[in-house]
């Protein structure tokens, strides 16, 4: 064994990931397992201890190094565990020099280099050759966030908003389509405030715009989540008149009631998500949106929640991702008056049932559609909308005509008419 990973949380997580797998080999670090964890929920936390417990049982001789936004806000947590042997914060993860103690035996004081996220004013654009078990690329373009939504804990975990200048974006993505990435995922903390911190200040509009004109053989460039209130219009310019640029979009909403969107510190309300939607519709009609969707929000009343539950319908969700509520402990919302927990899990289990129901009614619509699928390794591969399709013997990395012919209960299946040029 050399080195293991495993991640917990974004797709920014699972770049680093990469980063992390490379710089830790640099180093000469070996038979070791990086833990990248993930601070969203409570739950993501737990999760991330029992791992590394786990982990230490099944292997008792491994080096286990533990990162992550986590590991950033909550590094006592870790250095209490006997079984972890490293402990990196956000920026210290990516830099070789951070592996290199695990090589000697490490005093107990060297065990957790964190540093204060806070100082950090600058990212740099991290090149991977490609994703681990992915035909898709991340890249990322921003880290960090300006903003204090009150349940979010990950600023204090990521820092200030900071982005990767247009030119070494433009540069990694021309690399990775020369080497056969078929697809890239512009990934971040809080991707639509993109170039605020540059000089003249470039949107995500104009990032997006800039990379689909002079890279002319990208065949697909994806987004990851997005805010609807900071969509710029070079942005809106580009999802109507480049096909490149996927229509599946992943919204950061949170909830569809105004007072409890006002009492998170959100900077849209209900009608601004709705009107996004409409917007977007009329530029790309066969647009597919998915949505983050925080169940049981403290002061939450069963009519604020059907406002949410109203607004999967109002505007077209489709693929949901639930949060049950978790407080995190130092942000505004840990000390509103909380729900109880059976509520809040009645909530998430609702809003689930209807993401469901959203997602087979999606599913339903696609059949007998003709799409270009990505695949994956098993079989598994993704239409433009992100939806997973079984296309059995057609090797990872094709860009495949498909028919779609059926479903199952969570993606479709298809017949492959032709390998896409």
């Amino acid at each position: 064994m050399t080195i293991e990973t495993i991640t917990f949380g974004c797709r920014l997580n699972t770049l680093e990931t990469e980063v992390m797998r490379t710089r830790a080999a640099e180093a000469g670090l070996t038979d070791a397992v990086i833990i990248n964890t993930c601070a969203v929920t409570a739950e993501a936390v737990r999760q991330a201890r029992q791992t590394i417990r786990r982990t230490r049982r099944e292997q008792p001789d491994i080096k286990i190094v533990v990162s992550g936004c986590a590991a950033q806000t909550e590094a006592a947590t870790f250095a209490a565990m006997p079984e972890v042997d490293l402990i990196l914060g956000n920026e210290e993860k990516l830099t070789a020099a951070a592996y290199r103690p695990l090589g000697l035996r490490i005093a107990d004081h060297e065990r957790v280099k964190v540093a204060d996220i806070m100082d950090v004013r600058e990212t740099a654009g991290h090149l991977v050759a490609g994703m681990d078990g992915h035909t898709r690329t991340f890249v990322q373009v921003q880290n960090g966030c300006d903003h204090r939504c009150t349940f979010c804990i990950i600023p204090y975990g990521r820092g200030p908003s900071r982005s990767v200048p247009m030119g070494a974006v433009v540069e990694q993505i021309r690399q990775l389509v020369a080497t056969g990435n078929a697809e890239i995922v512009l990934t971040g903390v809080d991707m639509t405030a993109y170039g605020s911190d540059l000089p003249g200040k470039p949107s995500l509009g104009t990032l997006v715009a800039t990379i689909l004109r002079l890279v002319p053989e990208l065949p697909r460039l994806r987004l990851s989540s997005i805010d609807t209130i900071e969509v710029d219009d070079a942005l809106m310019r580009a999802i109507g008149e480049d096909e490149r640029l996927m229509p599946h979009f992943h919204l950061s909403l949170q909830a569809g009631d105004d007072m409890i969107l006002k009492r998170m510190k959100r900077r849209h309300g209900r009608a601004d998500a709705i009107r996004f939607c409409e917007d977007v519709r009329k530029l790309r009609p066969d647009v597919v949106f998915g949505a983050d969707i925080i169940a049981g929000f403290p002061t939450e009343t069963e009519a604020m929640f059907e406002n949410s539950l109203a607004m999967v319908d109002d505007c077209g969700l489709t693929h949901l991702h639930v949060f049950p509520f978790s407080p995190r402990p130092g942000t505004p919302a840990a000390r509103m008056p909380q729900l109880d927990h059976p509520t809040i899990k009645a909530r998430a289990a609702r809003l689930r049932e209807k993401g469901q129901a959203t997602l087979t009614a999606h599913l339903d619509r696609e059949i007998g559609a003709t799409r270009h699928v990505l695949m994956e390794k098993g079989g598994l591969g993704r239409t433009e909308h992100f939806t997973p399709v079984t296309m059995p013997g057609i090797a990872a990395g094709t860009l495949v005509l498909a028919q779609i012919t059926g479903r199952t209960a969570s993606g479709l299946l298809a017949t492959p008419l032709a390998e896409a040029a």
